[in-house]
């Protein structure tokens, strides 16, 4: 079973900076695309942040350019989060969306098409 697990979500202060982990789990290998995702309280879940499977493609949103940075490697993506402001208040989540391979006894491999989500991380931005 695919799982994902964020980690890094807190109280900061406007200007500071977070990180935040998503480790994913229960796969052979996966070339997926990984997101992050934010839902503030009262609103729907959005974009933040999406890298493409062989890193090549990169979108942020229009209000976290040039102050969040996703990466992926090894089965861990981050969120760096810098310049933090009161609107980046949310619960985030990471998404992972493409072909799993998982290895079955006798050295076979199967493959499933998943989007899986993370169970997500608070970070608040308060003074």
């Amino acid at each position: 079973q695919v799982q994902l697990v964020e980690s890094g979500g807190g109280l900061v202060q406007p200007g500071g900076s977070l990180k935040l982990s998503c480790a994913a789990s229960g796969f052979t290998s996966s070339p997926v695309d990984m997101s992050w995702f934010r839902q503030a309280p009262g609103k729907e879940r959005a974009l933040v942040a999406t890298m493409s499977s062989n890193g090549e493609r990169i979108t942020y949103a229009d209000s976290v350019k040039g102050r969040f940075t996703i990466s992926n490697k090894e089965n861990l993506a981050e969120l760096q989060m810098t310049n933090l402001k009161p609107g980046d208040t949310a619960v985030y989540y990471c998404n992972a969306d493409g072909v799993f391979y998982f290895s079955e006894p006798g050295g076979a491999v199967r493959w499933k098409q998943l989007e899986v989500w993370g169970q997500g991380t608070l970070v608040t931005v308060s003074s």
